[in-house]
């Protein structure tokens, strides 16, 4: 186990001496190779991560490192990094190598961050459970006959395993979120449009965010200080003063709590409930106000997700075709079989499922019934957050309705396997930050996960919260 407790404690024992970066680079690189079964890893960076490690420890004892210096961070194989793989764990992008960084990944780099590997997940971030990747499942690292979430499970279990410090995930409906409860560390998905996505493959364009993982609210408020503003690759990204995120975690406000009556409802796991009422009290009692909220359009949230995102996906994966980039398959007799059978023979069994569906909500004389409907129940949904948020600072919810679910057990089931991400799809159609926050486990002993969420650009607020509750209530 590593013996610092987040990275400022880190920075300060590299500064003095007492820790060598060399020395913990090559910890976590034994650690991944100890744990190879666990399948977190896609690509892992042996040589270039000591290289950085020697070359950052020269920055600290010169006072030259940057405010990420020496942590080691592992990345989302759908996040660009030049000159190295991605796959988005599909075989249609086997051998396809970057040709550029990804902004986020960047701001990274300039900080001193090594970056150690690329981490395993759903085929181009489309799972809840990381069973649809072409590298094959991740394990639960707390029970390995169980999934640790998805799809950005590799990137959870990296983190929750101690295979590096920080990893970085995607969240399209839940993807940060849902394996950072499985695996019992934080996840935090930011607002829409804080952190740039140049750089991302794209599965839906106006649901996908980049975000950490961490084991606590200091790693992850100081890493969305560094990789949050706005940035000319990406029109979508928002022109906003950025927080000093990590130094504002404690301040002593009392803030208004919301409690969603429609997710505390029939299908949430009994214990996971009083974990998190259990929580709730504790504030009430150390003075916080609390006050029952209603979303009444929740019900509605995993059919409009689930139109609007595979529309877009269709869209977005039309580029994987067998001409440009990627795999070709190899028998055709003309472009069309050539189209045809590099998609077939390319894409797995999730991803085309959800293409099909989502060109069928485009095609004429669906399209009104369907796309064009769902896009107006979205500006409900987010209707009905506002209307929360201007009674309540902040939203207290589960992040998942079970705990971690067994290898296998949906696979065959697709409705309830995105039933799963039913608590969380909401923040991504509405654009609103959420965390989730390890709060215990079960009598099985497996995590559970509360989330936290707040109106756009208010993470600040999710950070002091979750410290709060991380150092005085579930510690």
């Amino acid at each position: 186990m590593t013996f610092y407790k987040n990275h400022k404690e880190k920075l300060e024992l590299l500064k003095s001496g007492k820790l060598s970066l060399t020395e913990n680079v090559k910890f976590f690189l034994k650690n991944i190779g100890d744990q190879k079964d666990l399948n977190a890893f896609n690509f892992v960076f042996n040589e270039e991560a000591i290289q950085s490690a020697d070359s950052v420890e020269q920055k600290i004892k010169n006072n030259s490192a940057g405010k990420l210096a020496g942590m080691v961070i592992a990345i989302k194989d759908v996040l660009d990094y030049k000159d190295h793989p991605l796959t988005c764990s599909s075989n249609i992008l086997k051998n396809f190598t970057s040709l550029y960084t990804a902004t986020a990944v960047q701001k990274l780099i300039d900080e001193d961050a090594i970056i150690i590997g690329k981490t395993n997940c759903d085929e181009f971030a489309m799972g809840s459970s990381n069973e649809n990747s072409a590298f094959g499942n991740v394990l639960n690292p707390v029970d390995k006959t169980r999934v640790p979430g998805g799809s950005s499970g590799g990137s959870a279990v990296a983190v929750a395993a101690n295979l590096c410090d920080v990893s970085f995930g995607t969240d399209t409906g839940g993807s940060i979120r849902q394996p950072a409860a499985f695996c019992g560390i934080f996840g935090l998905k930011p607002t829409y449009g804080r952190v740039s996505r140049f750089g991302l493959t794209a599965f839906a364009s106006s649901f996908d965010s980049i975000g950490p993982f961490s084991k606590n609210v200091e790693d992850t408020a100081l890493v969305m200080e560094v990789i949050s503003g706005k940035d000319l690759n990406d029109s979508t990204s928002i022109e906003k003063i950025i927080p000093n995120f990590s130094s504002s975690l404690s301040k002593d406000k009392k803030l208004k709590i919301g409690i969603p009556k429609e997710y505390f409802a029939d299908g949430l796991d009994e214990e996971i409930k009083t974990a998190i009422l259990n929580i709730v009290d504790e504030l009430k009692l150390e003075g916080y106000e609390v006050k029952e909220v209603s979303l009444p359009k929740t019900e509605y949230t995993i059919a409009t997700y689930y139109i609007l995102t595979t529309a877009e996906a269709s869209s977005n994966l039309a580029r994987f075709d067998g001409a440009r980039y990627g795999f070709r398959a190899n028998d055709y007799k003309n472009l069309k079989e050539m189209y045809l059978n590099s998609r077939t023979q390319g894409f797995g069994t999730e991803v085309k499922r959800r293409i099909m569906l989502g060109t069928y909500v485009l095609s004429s004389g669906y399209y009104d019934a369907y796309y064009r409907k769902a896009q107006k129940v979205r500006r409900l949904i987010k209707e009905d957050f506002d209307n929360a948020f201007k009674q309540v600072d902040l939203l207290i919810t589960p992040t998942t309705p079970t705990v971690a679910f067994k290898i296998g057990e949906k696979s065959d089931d697709p409705l309830q396997m995105y039933l799963s991400d039913i608590y969380t799809t909401s923040a991504n159609l509405a654009g609103i930050p959420g965390m989730s926050i390890p709060i215990g486990k079960n009598s099985e002993n497996l995590p559970i996960g509360l989330q936290i969420l707040s109106q756009q650009f208010e993470e600040e607020k999710i950070f002091q919260l979750a410290k709060h509750i991380q150092d005085e209530i579930s510690s």
